[in-house]
């Protein structure tokens, strides 16, 4: 038995040491996998928390940039709006055949581009232009006149008289003079864009859309009661400009398109929108407003800034001569 027992406790012992041999061994191999494990993932981890820190702050840098550039634009089009003029007009074609014979108002926008002289659309410095009524009568021998043509810019009480200076042969685009006054020669002609835009850059439209109507809209409520009964006319115009309330409105949208010498965006406009600057996010002239596709919110048409160089540097030297 005795014998036996010592067996036992022999083997007992045996036991205790193996066993004691493979826990510590269990420990090691457990030790060693939870060394490679914080090599796997805190290492990592700490370069991953870097590049999300180097990313967060591109980030910021980015959002920055796109809040200054914002900042930059809103600025950039306030400034222009007061080299932004709504342009009033009369004219009257006379023709021996009496149906022929008619009067009418014409609305448009105009921009400073030079000293004493106004960028617009041709239709709108010659009102009968592209109107298929007026080209019958014309070709039968009737005449057109331009009776009165105005410019009201903000912050002036008083309308200024314009005169052509320089008509496109082709395309529609026109400069015109600007009558010389204490006001006229403190106006900042806008800057044109030394480059086409490209698809997808951002532009705004400063323009009188709707005209008179449109400045009667947004006036205060007591002048809209007032002044939403009166005719779109000169009269109205005038009251509006001596309440200060002659401002060019600013709609903004994106460059769909590129031709040649044309622009398609989709910054809304309306009728009294034409003439009106079309510019980039540092406030230089892309494009002249020109015309818009009904039913088609994609659709403003523009004449590029590049086929109004000639013309302005051709009223410059007719100015010089003078």
């Amino acid at each position: 038995m005795l014998n036996s027992d010592n067996h036992s406790e022999n083997q007992d012992a045996e036991v205790v040491e193996t066993w004691q041999r493979f826990v510590q061994g269990l420990l090691g191999v457990l030790a060693l996998v939870g060394a490679l494990m914080m090599a796997h993932y805190y290492a990592p981890k700490q370069a991953v928390d870097a590049d999300l820190a180097r990313q967060v702050h591109e980030l910021s840098r980015q959002v920055e940039n796109l809040q200054n550039q914002q900042s930059l634009s809103t600025a950039a089009v306030d400034d222009a709006r007061d080299s932004v003029a709504y342009i009033y007009g009369i004219y009257h074609v006379s023709s021996k055949v009496p149906s022929q014979n008619f009067r009418a108002r014409v609305g448009g926008t105009g921009f400073v581009v030079g000293p004493g002289l106004l960028a617009t659309n041709r239709h709108v410095a010659e009102p009968w232009y592209g109107d298929r009524e007026a080209a019958v009568a014309l070709r039968h021998g009737a005449s057109a006149v331009l009776e009165k043509l105005v410019a009201y810019f903000p912050g002036s009480p008083l309308p200024v008289e314009l005169r052509p200076a320089v008509l496109a042969k082709q395309g529609d685009l026109a400069v015109l003079k600007i009558a010389e006054t204490p006001f006229t020669q403190k106006l900042r002609p806008l800057a044109l864009a030394p480059a086409q835009p490209r698809v997808g850059d951002a532009v705004s439209v400063l323009a009188y859309p709707m005209g008179v109507t449109g400045m009667v809209a947004k006036s205060p409520a007591a002048v809209y009661e007032r002044l939403s009964s009166h005719a779109d006319d000169g009269n109205t115009a005038g009251e509006l400009a001596a309440l200060s309330l002659i401002r060019p409105s600013a709609t903004f949208g994106h460059i769909g398109d590129v031709t040649d010498g044309k622009l398609i965006y989709d910054a809304p406009t309306a009728r009294g929108g034409s003439g009106g600057p079309v510019l980039n996010r540092r406030g230089e002239v892309v494009g002249i407003n020109a015309a818009y596709i009904d039913g088609f919110s994609g659709g403003t048409l523009g004449i590029s800034a590049s086929e109004l160089v000639p013309l302005l540097e051709a009223a410059k030297r007719s100015a010089a001569q003078q």
